[in-house]
């Protein structure tokens, strides 16, 4: 049995849960008069935007699906949704270790870029067009390098004529001119990447584009007055784990009779598979901002807010009751040998750092957005989501680009902490902080060496920590002025005044196997 449309009743029989609205019609209606276009066609978008888009359409409450599209690795949709007439599963991974099987249909098409570039802004030009939204990482809004200048590609789009563009943010940009000269007409860009003010990054890099090519006299005044005026880029927060797909479910539906589920990995290093493994906790929330309408998200448990709100629940999120715990896990847990972020929540020691660093330094800083209670959320994250042993979440995917996180994750809480006054009872989180730098030796508590997961940064920092052998007794000095750096901490330590408290802990974490252990049962007693 292969997934596509022929196996939909037999899979039925078996317990999946199926589109329950004429696919048929749906593709064509969506084709025709497009309402939703969702570049970035990868595991996040699949797992949640997709089944957002089902909820509708099996509740009767639109007959129109989304159109995806993917712009970096085109294999996602060539190899795992053409070939299964679009379709995908969503594997729901429970705690009491059940599984909740789900064929998601609600995709109409499928594109690439820029294969289908003609086809993109053909549906950019349509009136239908409600929202544009967004996967594709914090690094798809790149336009400037660390440096500050504007990266390779993106001068070379400036050079070229919009309809000659190359990269992808030019080629988005180009078809919004493209939409202004066919019909005018409004439109929401919403990005849904799990990076802060992320409405911000997408018009930031949006413009710098449009305003280089308008300094080349390529858009015209009315053109600028449009994106200006009749485009908008809503803030939104959104928060599933959606990890690689595992084995376990590979085999589970395999057992069920259905072939072609193997895990592959792209040319470009994406993981991926027909399915996707993903936990049952989700949140969307959106600034409800949308020129030309938008779909009743809302009927699927979408929060439509102000962009106030949407702030604010991001800050509880990604400063202080999720995105810290987990880069806490990520760099212990790469120190301490685990491969597991479930089995880090077993372990007494990281439980207690996790616990008592979001109860006692997280909390007394929250931000309450008011439509999302933090405690409740916070005790979620600890008791249900995190320790799910059915979740295959890795430490090591976790820390990844860490010194691109660490700057939100902990810098605005610790900021929070100075201006109140008390950043001086500080103890975990400059430990979590700490253990970074010990987690940049890429040796473990152990003695083994390990490679340390892939971060922009990794060249610059690493070397500087690695000549700090076991034993020595390193000062602030001893690192530069990276503790002075408010692009790695996003405060300086120093004028905090932490930078020795970091120091001090490091220096004990670097005692050699064992220390990095006992340093944890020191604190956490």
């Amino acid at each position: 049995m292969k997934l596509d449309r022929n196996a939909l009743q037999e899979l039925g029989a078996k317990g999946y849960a199926l589109p329950q609205y004429h696919r048929e019609k749906m593709v064509k209606a969506t084709v025709e008069e497009p309402a939703w276009l969702h570049f970035g066609a990868g595991n996040l978008f699949r797992a949640f935007p997709a089944v957002l888009s089902q909820r509708l359409l099996d509740q009767g409450l639109t007959e129109k699906g989304v159109i995806c599209c993917e712009g970096y690795d085109g294999e996602v949709v060539t190899k795992f949704l053409r070939p299964y007439d679009d379709l995908t599963l969503v594997v729901s991974l429970l705690a009491d270790g059940t599984m909740e099987k789900e064929v998601v249909g609600s995709i109409a098409e499928s594109l690439t870029l820029p294969e289908d570039t003609a086809r993109v802004a053909e549906i950019l030009k349509a009136p239908s067009l409600q929202m544009v939204s967004f996967t594709i990482t914090e690094k798809g809004y790149a336009v400037r390098g660390g440096n500050g200048e504007l990266l390779p590609y993106i001068q070379a789009d400036l050079e070229r004529a919009p309809q000659e563009s190359k990269s992808f943010l030019g080629k988005l940009v180009w078809c919004c001119l493209e939409r202004f000269a066919s019909c005018g007409a409004p439109l929401a860009l919403v990005s849904m990447d799990n990076c802060s003010h992320n409405g911000a990054k997408l018009r930031e890099a949006f413009f710098q584009i449009l305003d280089g090519w308008k300094e080349q006299g390529y858009v015209s005044e009315e053109a600028y007055e449009y994106a200006q005026t009749k485009l908008s880029f809503p803030w939104s927060m959104i928060d599933k784990i959606t990890p690689r797909p595992h084995e376990s479910v590979q085999n589970a539906l395999a057992a069920d009779g259905l072939e072609g589920m193997e895990i592959q990995v792209t040319e470009k290093n994406t993981y991926i598979a027909p399915f996707v493994n993903t936990e049952k906790p989700q949140y969307l929330v959106i600034e409800d901002d949308f020129p030309n309408g938008r779909p009743p998200l809302e009927k699927a448990g979408v929060l439509f807010t102000t962009r106030e709100t949407v702030n604010a629940v991001e800050s509880m999120k990604v400063c202080t009751c999720l995105n810290p715990l987990h880069t806490a896990l990520a760099i212990f847990g790469c120190l301490l040998g685990h491969t597991s972020i479930a089995k880090e929540m077993a372990d007494e020691d990281l439980k207690a750092l996790v616990t008592q660093m979001s109860s006692q330094e997280g909390m007394p800083v929250v931000v309450d957005p008011g439509v999302i209670d933090p405690q409740a959320f916070l005790q979620e994250v600890l008791t249900q989501r995190f320790p799910n042993p059915f979740i295959p979440d890795t430490p090591q995917r976790i820390a990844t680009d860490t010194s691109q996180k660490l700057p939100i994750r902990f810098g605005v809480d610790i900021q929070r902490h100075w201006e109140r006054g008390t950043a001086g009872g500080l103890k975990l989180m400059p430990l979590v902080l700490a253990g970074w730098l010990r987690y940049l030796k890429g040796v473990d508590d152990q003695g083994a060496a390990f490679q340390c997961s892939s971060d922009p940064r990794l060249a610059e920092f690493q070397p500087m920590v690695q000549k700090l052998s076991f034993g020595i007794v390193a000062t602030p000095e001893s690192f530069g002025g990276m503790l002075e750096d408010k692009t790695v901490w996003g405060v300086d330590l120093k004028e905090v005044g932490l930078d020795t408290l970091v120091v001090d802990y490091f220096n004990q974490l670097n005692q050699g196997p064992g220390a990095v252990r006992k340093v944890l049962r020191k604190y956490l007693a």
